[in-house]
């Protein structure tokens, strides 16, 4: 039976810690700023901003949500940007994605100064995470690690196989365990032998977006398994990951709800103190 690695806890210890350096923070003159721009009114993408909102809220960090309609032009929204980048109030500035399809995303992600991109997907800080130079790294991918360490599990010399090659997700989480001294296998939509891939890893990530798709009979016995997966069936919740039947495989494993989703917000509040602090230096 597999070890649950709680996003849930984790975060709650998280946000307890995080909440008294936000306090030292304020007591030293540094007053830690989110923006988050929402265009449009996805009903999941507003649920996911005032999430954020309560989390800065929960532990002291001022927070501006920025509402656009979801007509707006190319220009404008890089000037609304540009206006947050200028803005001593805000450390951290998150462009809720996805965006309507006439906006050219990778543009607007350009936009946001890197020392101010809490999302880590500016180009400069993806590429200071591919050459392994310290920069903002992406939320999700952050949150991965610190559970996989938190937990003890061992990383140096492992096979980790990761599901998935997205920018969000996929790509960064493979750049991180390999700093860690894993031996790392990407697997995709065109992989053959993906079965043969994943049994063979002490370490597997999913980060597909496939209810259910990783199957016991595809797990090593005793290998760390981590749902990236957020997936709704029948109006419940799931991850890419088959938990009931996994868990008996399996020596450590995370849920959906309550495992790598926590912690995503988690890194986002970690990310945006961290980003205060190099500006206030």
């Amino acid at each position: 039976m597999a070890q649950v690695l709680s996003g849930k806890t984790m975060s709650e210890a998280l946000t307890r810690e995080q909440a008294a350096r936000v306090a030292q923070m304020k007591e030293e003159g540094i007053h830690p700023g989110l923006a988050v721009v929402l265009v449009g009114e996805d009903p999941a993408s507003q649920i996911y901003v005032r999430n954020k909102g309560i989390a800065c809220e929960t532990i002291g960090i001022y927070s501006r949500t920025v509402k656009l309609d979801k007509d707006i032009a190319q220009e404008e929204l890089i000037e609304a940007i540009e206006a947050l980048n200028q803005d001593p109030q805000i450390h951290g500035i998150l462009v809720q994605l996805p965006l309507p399809k006439h906006l050219d995303e990778e543009a607007v992600l350009a936009s946001i100064l890197p020392q101010k991109d809490v999302d880590g997907f500016h180009i400069d800080n993806a590429g200071r995470l591919f050459t392994g130079q310290e920069g903002v790294v992406a939320c999700t991918p952050k949150g991965i690690m610190y559970m996989l360490k938190q937990s003890g599990v061992p990383l140096s010399g492992k096979d980790a196989v990761v599901i998935g090659r997205s920018n969000i997700v996929g790509k960064p989480v493979a750049m991180l365990l390999l700093a860690e001294n894993c031996t790392v296998t990407i697997c995709h939509s065109r992989t053959q032998n993906l079965k043969e891939h994943c049994r063979r890893a002490d370490v597997l990530v999913a980060a597909i977006g496939k209810p259910h798709f990783v199957t016991a009979d595809m797990v090593k016995p005793g290998a760390a398994v981590v749902d990236v997966g957020i997936n709704r069936v029948d109006g419940k919740v799931v991850g890419d990951v088959d938990y009931d039947a996994v868990k008996d495989v399996a020596g450590y494993i995370t849920p959906v709800p309550g495992g790598v989703g926590k912690m995503t917000i988690s890194m986002l509040m970690e990310n945006t103190l961290e980003a205060a602090c190099r500006q206030a230096r």
